[in-house]
């Protein structure tokens, strides 16, 4: 079984605790300068997880569709959507479930680069590319992978009620890798990998413009500065279909 499927379970929800609606909220509000879309867009959040930026995009007035491959994380999110304002799918980022095409296609919190050949990454690109209207706007939220490298907190632990959570990080074969432990008294410890193919700024601008998508600005955090090298913690693309 791929990390993806097992990592995102129930043991995520613990692990991820921390992220709040409100960061969400914020985070949205700045993306929606960034997408300039008129209300009652639709916006497709591909990878939207428990749902918190898909939530936050209605309250934008977005018509919103979240798709994502983990039923746990999803019924998490059924679970927030107490309006039903959001259509909920599960499916493979690389193969959506959908025909039709959006607005906008949003994908967040680093919900990119989950697999080891480059051709099933841009994959990824290629169904954005594909679920986008002509002049449809994206955003892409990836990790900067230059902040990564020099900034890696080798090891952290902490604990989460009456969980151990042990994190180890290391840069390996183009990758970061996370290898989480979860220490439970009585239990057996519970261990999980997460994965992403590092691409810096020249690689993935070029798996950008060989699927057809045009890029506009590279932001390096949602404050809206300019994406840095070396200064930057994220690396933010926002851009269009062309046509």
């Amino acid at each position: 079984m791929a990390w993806y499927q097992e990592s995102f379970g129930n043991d995520y929800l613990i692990v991820y605790k921390h992220r709040d609606m409100q960061g969400a909220y914020h985070e949205v509000k700045k993306m929606i300068d960034w997408l300039d879309l008129p209300q009652g867009a639709q916006v497709l959040d591909l990878c939207c997880g428990m749902g918190r930026h898909s939530m936050a995009l209605t309250e934008f007035g977005y018509e919103v569709t979240g798709v994502d491959l983990s039923e746990v994380l999803l019924n998490e999110a059924l679970k927030l959507d107490e309006m039903k304002q959001v259509t909920w799918l599960r499916g493979d980022m690389r193969e959506v479930p959908i025909e039709r095409q959006f607005d906008a296609v949003v994908n967040l919190f680093t919900s990119f680069g989950y697999f080891d050949e480059n051709e099933q990454n841009e994959k990824v690109i290629g169904e954005i590319q594909r679920l986008l209207k002509k002049g449809g706007r994206f955003i892409i939220d990836f990790l900067n992978p230059v902040y990564i490298q020099a900034n890696l907190v080798p090891q952290s632990e902490r604990m989460e009620g009456d969980l151990l959570i042990r994190e180890a990080r290391a840069i390996e074969e183009g990758c970061v890798r996370k290898r989480i432990v979860i220490s439970q008294k009585d239990t057996a410890d519970r261990h999980y990998l997460e994965q992403i193919k590092l691409y810096d700024r020249t690689a993935f601008e070029a798996m950008l413009e060989k699927a057809g998508l045009h890029i506009d600005s590279v932001y390096g955090g949602y404050d809206g500065q300019p994406y840095e090298a070396e200064a930057s913690s994220r690396m933010i693309f926002v851009g269009h279909k062309e046509g």
